[in-house]
């Protein structure tokens, strides 16, 4: 196999995010950058959801697997923060997925996060828009809890940030 950025990307979308097994790292916006040096060396670049992210180490030992595991055994992977994340980095495949695997999308928003689009949120359900946001504290860090009025579904929102 040809050592390309693309070729990198595709094989470390069978990373899966620990909390949310059907999102891939690449389709989180997790994976922020992947350099391939002249003497085949591939560094890849990550910054996690969360500066507390309890999943940091896993994750990143997780994409080492993955390329040890296709031969690419020249690898750097760095945890930065250098490249901030935000919700607007995940994919429309893994907004997809995120509502497929119950948990609606976080908003896409332009610029600067205005708070109140944390309280509004489309059921993963049946795609309601008269929800009530019921505690902006899910099990982790990166969900809040909400109410579907009509389908009477308590669903969970990746927050946006």
């Amino acid at each position: 196999m040809k050592l390309t950025k693309e070729n990198i990307l595709t094989l470390l979308e069978e990373v899966k995010d620990p909390e949310i097994p059907v999102l891939s790292l690449v389709d989180l916006g997790v994976i922020t950058g992947v350099e391939i040096s002249e003497d085949d060396h591939v560094t890849v670049n990550m910054t996690p959801t969360f500066a507390g992210c309890p999943a940091m180490d896993y994750m990143k030992k997780d994409v080492e697997r993955t390329l040890d595991k296709y031969g690419i055994s020249k690898h750097t992977v760095n945890m930065t923060f250098d490249n901030p994340w935000d919700s607007n980095k995940i994919s429309e495949k893994g907004r997809q997925h995120l509502k497929e695997f119950g948990l609606a999308p976080p908003p896409k928003y332009d610029m600067i996060l205005d708070l109140d689009i944390i309280e509004y949120a489309k059921c993963p359900y049946c795609d309601s828009d008269n929800t009530t946001m019921r505690t902006p504290f899910g099990p982790t860090l990166c969900r809040s809890m909400h109410y579907c009025n009509d389908c009477k579904q308590m669903f969970e929102q990746f927050k946006p940030l």
